[in-house]
């Protein structure tokens, strides 16, 4: 490969996903896996990003889905994407390069197509699963609601939750894999097919609607697995002599049952690995040691893929001893963050591996799937010129597998890692890093544990007598629909291309529609629809110091839907308000109280690219004293109920049982900082959404918020199952009435029950009606009909509420 240290601005060069390929990436040669070298170390990458660097599959996807692109035009444009990345890996000189880790929504939902399991409401028979039975999956129809979605472990990525039962009947029903597979190969790229692990997928299943909900989907393992054989036989038959099976449940704290599955699992796939080398993959987080005697024990695997930037402890697992023979994939490139490798560090981990299992066994990997990271910062034409070099996006971390192989190799770029070694250095002593200020209000934060002085049945009290609101009080989550004029007008205030006054009205033009239409609604809580608002974590970060952005710095979070995450890289304080002015404007328009709402500390920090140079908690505190400021603000406007969403609280739970209670202490008091101060009048809400928050309930209830609306309907009400075990909810709670991420509009009938099936468990003076989540990803034409059903099944069991009440 050729060296890429002309390149002008730091240690990496431009990569491939760009539209003109760059010239130092260009190869003639196919590549074949069986070629290398017994002196050369291979390298790996575990998954790559999907999107395409501009979100070309997201426009896709939204335009056939639209009705205005056809099938096969979705198809041609995924095509495209594919091949781009397969060609331009190779030529980057990666001897592992993976095949179906592309997918049009969710790879969990893709595994569920091969095996055909298929929930019987969306009227599949058989044959290869189309387009219509997969989105109606993903996305629901006019019919039928869609499969629960929830976050893929500690990431911000969502995946589809396979729903299985006794009586479901698996069959071969995607050839996904061996399609995608042989589409490389026609283009002359040999790759790794990859498959999600039957274990992991049973793990990460859940019983079906109206199965009893101790049902074990383990228990279904047997079946699944002859279609497991079905695909390595054809993957074989087409020529694949690698497969790689991802077992991310191998990082969690698994039982003796569980780890026998996998014992199991890949003996009784043993024959069908003749002709094949098998890769298990594990990523997120180390695994325990009695997971890894177990894989490390089994048959007819050829190699072994650790994380080993969160998993650091494996090493030591390493070290005590490696299965003779076997290839380890060594993750020692971060594929969750977009922070710079320290190289250096990284060929001294290497070096000391490479005397354990051996040079020709030894591959150089990235962590996890680059899928959680931004594509390329050769797009980002306007990022800080004296942060850029402290980066790598997926791209710049596909070279730096590449260069740590090539080092190893004996085959060192001098001038790559002196560049690499310069930008530490730079990233280290940078005054831009350092707050002084910031760093000594933390430290003043020990002692306390920032608790409101009243407790929250006194403050409900005060709040009715000044709110006045009615019984099944109802709300929204904040965001209404982002149109693309509201798009367009925000894309034109930021090129300059129109005045601040103009985009000002705009806004308030936006406003007044949506303050308007909730008067006409009749709800009584309003928001104002956040139209000024990008994204509910980059719009706060523009305005904090300590945040950097990007201008394509997507990340895939569930489907069509990307995020793009700022980067904490210092210290982290608020110059000045940021939401007073919107929120007191909105509260002008209407009588009826307005919802200042602000994003969560523990969700900006989570939803963000998070500096890796401190302990997290530091950041997390730091963004807390900067989010009270601006709730004290609001108070001080007038604002009389404030919500601060934390929905990305579950989400940053360690995997592991024994981490847990240290980071759910310091999420928790990270919120209480943000509100500690109010008046008890002034109404504390937060919002939780796309996780299971069933086994943190408690944590939940210790943030000490006046109301909580949590996401209820996606999950098949699941959240309902956990409250009436002993536990007794104080504050005021608003499980979600219907999924906003599904166009499928709820009737009112519908939702009456709904929220019936609620009063059943919870105490009515308790509960709020609202959907799951925002409105900002549905049209006006699906948000307006859908609320309407949700204020008119509020009112019906209101009144239901009170002819029960006169017959008592």
């Amino acid at each position: 490969m050729n060296q890429v240290s002309s390149i002008s601005f730091g240690p990496y060069g431009s990569l491939y996903f760009s539209v003109k390929r760059p010239t130092f990436l260009r190869c003639s040669h196919h590549l074949h896996l069986h070629t290398t070298s017994t002196r050369a170390v291979a390298s790996h990458i575990v998954g790559l990003p999907r999107i395409g660097p501009k979100r070309e599959l997201k426009f896709a996807l939204e335009s056939f889905w639209d009705g205005k692109s056809s099938a096969e035009e979705l198809q041609k444009a995924a095509a495209g994407l594919r091949s781009s990345i397969w060609k331009q890996l190779a030529d980057a000189g990666i001897q592992y390069i993976p095949s179906n880790t592309f997918s049009y929504y969710d790879q969990m939902l893709d595994t569920t197509a091969m095996l055909g399991a298929v929930p019987p409401r969306y009227g599949w028979k058989h044959g290869e699963i189309g387009f219509e039975t997969y989105f109606s999956m993903a996305r629901g129809n006019v019919n039928v609601p869609a499969m629960e979605m929830t976050k893929w472990f500690d990431t911000n990525y969502h995946y589809i939750v396979p729903e299985l039962g006794p009586h479901i009947r698996f069959s071969y029903a995607s050839h996904k894999a061996v399609d995608e597979f042989k589409e490389a190969k026609a283009l002359g790229v040999d790759t790794i097919p990859v498959l999600i692990g039957p274990v992991s997928y049973l793990l990460l299943s859940k019983p079906a609607r109206g199965i009893e909900q101790s049902f074990p989907p383990l228990s279904l393992l047997r079946y699944i697995l002859p279609v497991y054989k079905e695909v390595m036989a054809e993957l074989k038959a087409a020529g694949a002599t690698w497969v790689q099976f991802d077992e991310p449940a191998l990082v969690l704290d698994l039982d003796a049952n569980q780890l026998e599955a996998f014992t199991h699992t890949y003996s009784e796939l043993e024959s069908s690995f003749s002709g094949l080398n098998v890769l298990i993959e594990t990523y997120f987080s180390d695994v325990t040691a009695e997971a890894y005697k177990t894989i490390t024990s089994l048959k007819g695997v050829a190699g072994y893929g650790f994380d080993l930037v969160r998993g650091a402890k494996t090493l030591d697992l390493i070290k005590g001893g490696f299965p003779i023979g076997k290839h380890l994939f060594a993750g020692v490139v971060d594929g969750r963050n977009i922070w710079a490798n320290d190289l250096a560090s990284s060929v001294n981990i290497l070096q000391a591996l490479e005397s354990i299992v051996g040079k020709d066994k030894i591959v150089v990997s990235t962590s996890c799937s680059l899928l959680h990271t931004a594509v390329d910062f050769e797009n980002e034409t306007n990022l800080d010129k004296d942060i850029k070099p402290w980066l790598a996006f997926a791209a710049q971390k596909v070279i730096e597998v590449n260069a740590l192989a090539k080092a190893l190799s004996g085959q060192k770029d001098e001038a790559f890692f002196t560049a690499n070694a310069a930008a530490q250095a730079s990233r280290k002593s940078s005054p831009r890093v350092t707050n002084e200020a910031v760093q000594k209000a933390v430290a003043a934060l020990k002692g306390s544990d920032h608790r409101r002085p009243t407790n929250v049945s006194t403050r409900l009290d005060a709040q009715q007598k000044k709110l006045n609101l009615p019984i099944l009080p109802t709300t929204t989550i904040g965001s209404f629909p982002q149109t693309m004029d509201l798009r367009r007008v925000r894309w034109e205030y930021k090129d300059k291309k129109i005045s601040e006054e103009d985009y000002v009205n705009a806004m308030k033009e936006e406003i007044n529609k949506v303050v308007k239409l909730q008067e006409e609604l009749d709800i009584d809580v309003l928001v104002h629809g956040e139209p000024e608002r990008n994204d509910m974590v980059e719009y706060f970060g523009e305005q904090l110091s300590g945040f950097a952005f990007t201008s394509n710095g997507w990340v895939q979070s569930y489907g069509s839907r990307c995020v793009k995450p700022p980067i904490i890289y210092g210290d982290v304080s608020r110059p000045d308000p940021m939401t007073v002015f919107w929120s007191s404007l909105a509260q002008g328009m209407t009588k009826r109280p307005m919802k200042g709402m602000l994003t969560g500390p523990v969700t900006l920090m989570n939803w963000s690219f998070v500096r890796n140079d401190q302990p997290r908690f530091e950041t997390c505190y730091q963004i807390a004293l900067a989010m009270k400021d601006e709730v004290e603000d609001l108070e001080k406007a007038g604002i009389t109920v404030i919500q601060i969403d934390e929905p990305a609280l579950r989400e940053g739970l360690p995997l592991r049982k024994a981490e847990q209670s240290l980071y759910l202490d310091w999420a928790v008091h990270s919120f209480r900082i943000t509100n500690c101060s109010v008046q008890d009048t002034t109404q504390i809400h937060t919002h939780m959404c796309y996780s299971n928050f069933n086994d943190i309930i408690h944590s939940i209830i210790d943030m000490d918020a006046d109301v909580i609306t949590i996401e209820n309907s996606k999950s098949d009400e699941r959240l309902l199952s956990v409250l009436p075990e002993g536990l007794k909810f104080g504050s005021g709670i608003g499980p979600g009435v219907y999924d906003v991420h599904s166009p499928r509009i709820p009737s009112d009938m519908e939702l009456s029950v709904k929220i019936e099936n609620i009063v059943k468990v919870l105490e009515k003076n308790i509960i709020w009606v609202n959907p799951d989540c925002g409105l900002k990803t549905r049209k006006y034409s699906e948000v307006q009909p859908a609320l309407n059903n949700m204020v008119t099944a509020a009112k019906y069991n209101r009144k239901m509420l009170g002819i029960q009440a006169s017959n008592r």
